[in-house]
């Protein structure tokens, strides 16, 4: 499974090299995440909570960094493992800055086994693909509202960050699942569907609630 892209921040680069060495911050970020220790300047570990398909289950893992070469890039080796399986791999980080902003590129490779490799390597690539992209999002917001705090002038710009919940990251998942999956005419015809689905599944848990206060 290979994971390349790109993603632009409209932050200095000293401010995302630190965020992405920050395991406070990484922890708010990475969808999934329970816990993530500094164990040395070079090496954390954590648990996280992944979902893909139908399986879902708890890896504990290990980040190891090399080749730091501050605020350019760095190298990562990942191991996690748990008993829907486990994933393993490395890739590389390089942080470019352009006008005030921050270019990161990142490159790498995985292999993930056991059950939740059982689901299809193209829903596993999807899923880790979202992780990736909502991690991103999530520390652009963050580092914003860092840069840009609540300010009683009126004319001060600010910015507030709240963690993904589960249900966004769900959600997230699952739009790029359509837009991985789907034909883009058939879209607006699963999106119905699967909207008609979930407010089936809310209807029927208000009933179950209402029942239960009756009793």
């Amino acid at each position: 499974m290979e994971l390349n892209g790109t993603y632009t921040f409209d932050a200095p680069r000293e401010v995302i090299w630190q965020a992405l060495l920050d395991p406070e911050v990484l922890a708010k970020i990475l969808p999934g995440v329970e816990r993530l220790e500094k164990v040395s300047d070079t090496e954390f570990t954590g648990v996280m909570d992944v979902r893909v398909g139908p399986v879902q289950g708890k890896f504990n893992g290990k980040v190891v960094l090399t080749d730091l070469q501050e605020p350019e890039r760095f190298h990562m080796d990942i191991d996690g493992r748990g008993a829907a399986g486990f994933i393993k791999g490395g890739g590389d980080a390089i942080l470019k800055e352009e006008d005030g902003k921050t270019i990161l590129t990142y490159m790498g490779e995985a292999q993930v086994g056991g059950r939740i490799a059982n689901v299809g390597q193209r829903l596993v690539e999807t899923t880790a693909k979202s992780i990736v992209r909502q991690g991103l999002e999530s520390l652009d917001r963050l580092t914003q509202a860092q840069l840009h705090p609540a300010e009683e002038e009126k004319e001060a710009v600010s910015v507030e960050f709240t963690p993904p919940s589960e249900l966004d990251v769900a959600l997230g998942v699952a739009k790029d699942v359509i837009e991985e999956y789907i034909p883009p005419e058939k879209r607006p015809l699963a999106v119905a569907a699967g909207g008609a689905l979930l407010i089936l599944l809310i209807a029927m848990l208000v009933k179950l609630f209402s029942s239960n206060d009756k009793c």
